[in-house]
């Protein structure tokens, strides 16, 4: 075959199997082969780095914010996804035997240029083109791939028109979130994930875009989670936020959506101070309050844009804006879901003192079928 009719052959591979993930997913049966994530995880490094391929559904999420030599800054993203279809047979014979699927995304948030582009790939865990480690960190798709050297996270995945070659460096320690190492997404047995950050790391390496290569310095954040749940049937999404603030401290809150539009009381965050010590946060801890909308041009899903955070506790105010408007991924080609995940600058207050930073938002379940973290 031409290497045409090979992409044609290979697409329509793609589809069965992402619909095999569907029909897989909804049924109980398959449900119940994989583990839950239950209350009295102990976490263990480097070896939660790894793959978990006896939790159905797992992802390590890097998002962060590079600035060239000239000053030029941007956002960037890139995620991998890992989703079971059924547990590996150690006794299998076949290199073709499939039982894993395995996603990944890569976006660029070029601030100055007011532009936004994105890649996806999907592979089969099968005859070594994609996988995930279970001895060690390690997992890729063709020549995208994220490691663990040391201490540092190395990150590679090249695209048509986008590159990163990153080399992260944690400067804190892993924050578990949740209680009794388990993040609650809802309530009752097994809603919930075994849930980790690294918040703050040092980045260095290249960024290729626009036919140019050029190095790039900045802050990354590592989110790792496996589980076996599904959301509740009356949750319609959730908006997650990672933010880095200048005064040193870092903050997660996702709050999950119901279909009412109320938040679900299982939402909740973690503030991780300076030195690294994290402390969780309940719901009645923060409010989130959107700023605006802004309405997508090509799904027609309209999304918050822009927020006003306040943990009263604590003494923070704070003010969400997105560096640009539009970072919706649309992610045919993969997970077959659409959503928004893009870089935002913070500012306000603690107690009075101002106080700036960067982050993270994503928003799930406003363009129909969810898809990311949870």
């Amino acid at each position: 075959l031409g290497p045409a009719k090979r992409g044609v052959c290979r697409r329509l591979v793609l589809v069965w199997l992402l619909l095999s993930v569907c029909l897989v997913s909804g049924g109980q049966a398959a449900q119940e082969e994989f583990r839950l994530a239950r209350p009295g995880w102990e976490f263990a490094f480097p070896r939660d780095h790894a793959a978990h391929p006896d939790f159905k559904t797992e992802w390590w999420y890097y998002t962060g914010h590079l600035t060239a030599a000239d000053g030029r800054p941007y956002g960037y993203e890139l995620t991998f996804f890992r989703v079971g279809l059924h547990r590996p047979d150690p006794k299998a014979r076949s290199a073709w035997a499939l039982h894993t699927l395995y996603f990944a995304h890569l976006a660029l948030t070029d601030v100055q240029g007011k532009t936004f582009l994105f890649q996806e790939k999907t592979g089969r865990g099968a005859l070594g083109m994609s996988g995930a480690a279970t001895d060690r960190y390690l997992v890729w798709i063709d020549d995208w791939r994220a490691e663990l050297d040391g201490d540092r996270h190395h990150l590679q995945a090249k695209a048509a028109d986008l590159a990163l070659d990153l080399w992260l460096t944690p400067t804190k320690p892993p924050v578990i979130h949740g209680q009794n190492g388990v993040s609650q997404k809802a309530a009752g047995e097994g809603f919930a994930s075994h849930y980790y950050s690294l918040t703050r790391l040092e980045t260095a390496g290249r960024l290729t875009y626009k036919g140019r290569t050029f190095s790039v310095r900045g802050l990354s954040w590592m989110d790792h989670e496996f589980s076996s749940s599904q959301l509740a049937p009356y949750q319609a999404g959730w908006d997650w936020f990672s933010l880095q603030l200048d005064n040193g401290e870092d903050l997660m809150l996702y709050v999950m959506r119901q279909q009412d539009g109320s938040f679900d009381p299982s939402s909740a965050g973690t503030l991780v101070a300076a030195q690294g010590s994290a402390q969780h946060l309940q719901l009645a801890d923060f409010a989130i309050k959107p700023l605006g909308t802004w309405k997508s041009p090509r799904s027609g899903a309209v999304y918050p844009a822009g927020w006003q955070i306040s943990l009263p506790q604590q003494g923070y105010e704070l003010a969400l804006h997105p560096a640009i408007p539009d970072q919706e991924l649309s992610t045919s080609q993969s997970t077959q879901v659409t959503y928004w995940e893009g870089s935002v600058r913070v500012s306000g207050s603690r107690n009075g003192q101002p106080v700036q930073g960067q982050g993270y938002v994503e928003l799930t379940g406003y363009a129909g079928k969810l898809g990311g973290k949870f």
